[in-house]
């Protein structure tokens, strides 16, 4: 048994060579006239909360007249992250290692540690206050914004979370303004989401707020999905600086 396991060896380094060869090689290229818009994604992400904004933000490239954006993801790992539903993403970026692209947008989805473990991580904190600095629009949905809230970004800012979660959110963050009536607050470049199926609705007013009604009228169109913006309970406290 020991010399067949020896026998195995070689392929096994092979394999594993190999493996992270592909894993290095593949770079996603950004158009350096787009916007670029990072996903902070850690292990537990949920994927409505990913993939929902993903997808809006992604089909920008789509529309030809306007300014399109370069999604991508950010973890505080190289390995793969793997999310509450089990899929497994490979970060495109390691925020502790790697040399990172200005970020214009940062998009920060809920997680299962959202509420508590999440927030013990200064790495993460640390990370959305660098990046809130330069970003046009810092954006949470469901439980994401308690790390939005804890990093301080959201001071006098009115925001709002996922509503199974509002209770807690104002008890731990007593200091804040919370509407705990809509599905969405705009405030500054803040803008914070109730989550769920309800994060499509919040990044298709993001489109609207940067590139006008009619382009986001056409990325809903081109996702099959019925965009109203009127119909959506929002707040929008103050236009973005």
């Amino acid at each position: 048994m020991k010399s067949y396991l020896i026998l195995l060896l070689p392929f096994f380094l092979w394999a594993c060579s190999e493996e992270k060869k592909e894993e290095k090689a593949f770079k996603k290229v950004l158009n350096p006239d787009y916007y670029n818009a990072a996903f902070l994604i850690v292990d537990g992400v949920y994927n409505t909360e990913l993939t929902a904004p993903y997808d809006v933000l992604e089909h920008t490239k789509y529309r030809k007249r306007i300014r399109g954006i370069n999604v991508f993801t950010v973890s505080d790992k190289s390995t793969a992250v793997t999310t509450s539903e089990g899929l497994r993403i490979l970060p495109d970026y390691n925020f502790l290692k790697d040399e990172l692209p200005n970020i214009d947008i940062l998009i920060v989805p809920s997680a299962e540690a959202s509420m508590d473990e999440d927030l013990k991580n200064q790495a993460l904190l640390d990370f959305i206050r660098k990046v809130d600095q330069e970003a046009i629009y810092v954006t949470s949905h469901c439980d994401g914004a308690f790390l939005l809230a804890k990093s301080g970004v959201l001071n006098s800012r009115v925001s709002t979370t996922f509503p199974g979660s509002l209770e807690a959110y104002k008890k731990m963050f007593p200091e804040l303004k919370v509407n705990d009536s809509v599905l969405f607050v705009h405030d500054g470049k803040y803008i914070t989401s109730a989550g769920g199926a309800k994060s499509f609705e919040a990044s298709l007013y993001l489109m609207q707020l940067m590139y006008g009604k009619k382009v986001a009228d056409e990325i809903a169109e081109g996702m099959v999905i019925d965009w109203k913006l009127e119909e959506v309970p929002h707040q929008i406290v103050t236009e973005a600086l």
